[in-house]
């Protein structure tokens, strides 16, 4: 199958690629390079002769219709946008334009090329989004994919809006479209301004550790490799105008995963040690969800996928690999907005 990958230059998006690659597929990796970008992240997948690359902005149609002309994907896989909640709260516009106004313009110009090459029914295209769109739970209980929308901060709202946009296209239109939502993801190749590499890189340098509020807040954690087997799989194996909710099935809460992650420190890089005393709470973001939690029972009984990782082996595995990928993650640190409090309004 030939794929066209948005935002796979990203975390997420890396992570489908290289797997994508590793199972014999063909690549187009449709990418603007913004600030959390990386082509390091696929260096090994572009060695491939089945894989290709296009700079371009999905806010740019006329790029979006010459890259869909001239590669002729089977599939879309939509990753690309803005997804950092702190950075939303600062400048909800670019989240906006990307999320929203890039995805119509991916939705258009795959009509038109879908429609273009007769309609095929083989034809799909993956949206692929997040858990936050339907707000914050209480104590107990799980999102399902009937569960209503609420989202509550710029990116989750801007991801919303998209949603709703693929919907429509698919009833609208008769666009063949499948989507995901997926949990707090982390692991290798992760942009150093998300919770889990902030505190390995905090820890490794000896530098205070943030927590926000009083590291209460709940997420269900997902290693990234894991999503992008349950994409490839969704997109494979999907219902046509079906959604599927892609879950770690491993919640923790913030300051729990925190000190885990310090102990993981403490073992693998002694110095410094015991890292947890690095732990500083600081005021808490505005308007931020206090539970999310994932219920995974459609694509466990419908695709038979559950996760392979659980978050304190997937966390040790991503200790590791920022250990030994100092390399990587260095000339990040010199990005915009890296090591600042974003998102305090």
């Amino acid at each position: 199958m030939k794929i066209l990958i948005t935002g796979g230059a990203g975390f997420i998006g890396s992570a489908v690629v290289r797997l994508a690659i590793a199972r014999g597929h063909h690549v187009v990796n449709l990418d603007a390079l913004t600030y959390a970008a990386n082509l390091e992240n696929v260096a090994e997948a572009a060695r491939s002769d089945r894989y290709a690359f296009e700079q371009a902005d999905i806010r740019d149609r006329a790029a979006l219709d010459r890259i869909l002309a001239q590669h002729r994907p089977d599939a879309i896989m939509h990753l690309a946008a803005e997804s950092h909640v702190d950075r939303s709260i600062d400048g909800p516009a670019a989240f906006v334009e990307t999320n929203v106004i890039g995805t119509f313009n991916m939705l258009e110009a795959a009509r038109a090329y879908w429609t273009a090459q007769g309609r095929p029914d083989s034809f799909r295209f993956h949206h692929i989004s997040t858990d936050e769109v339907f707000g914050s739970l209480g104590e107990t209980g799980q999102f399902t994919e009937t569960t209503p929308y609420d989202p509550r901060s710029p990116y989750s709202a801007s991801k919303a809006g998209s949603d709703h946009l693929v919907r429509a296209w698919a009833e609208t239109y008769g666009l063949p479209v499948v989507l995901t939502n997926c949990s707090n993801n982390y692991g290798p190749y992760h942009f150093p301004e998300k919770l889990v590499p902030v505190v390995i890189l905090k820890a490794l340098s000896g530098q205070p550790i943030p927590v926000y509020g009083d590291g209460g807040n709940i997420r269900d954690w997902l290693y990234v490799e894991d999503h992008a087997d349950a994409l490839l799989l969704v997109l494979e194996k999907g219902q046509l105008n079906r959604s599927y909710n892609i879950g770690g099935e491993n919640e923790a809460t913030n300051i729990d995963l925190v000190r885990t992650i310090c102990a993981h420190m403490d073992e693998l890089h002694p110095t410094g040690a015991p890292h947890a005393d690095l732990i500083t709470f600081v005021t808490d973001r505005p308007g931020h969800d206090r539970r999310y939690a994932i219920d995974p029972t459609r694509i466990r009984t419908e695709l038979g996928w559950r996760p392979s990782v659980t978050v304190e082996e997937g966390l040790r595995r991503t200790v590791e690999w920022y250990l030994a990928n100092r390399d990587w993650w260095q000339p990040l640190l010199d990005r915009d907005g890296v090591g600042k409090r974003l998102g305090t309004a």
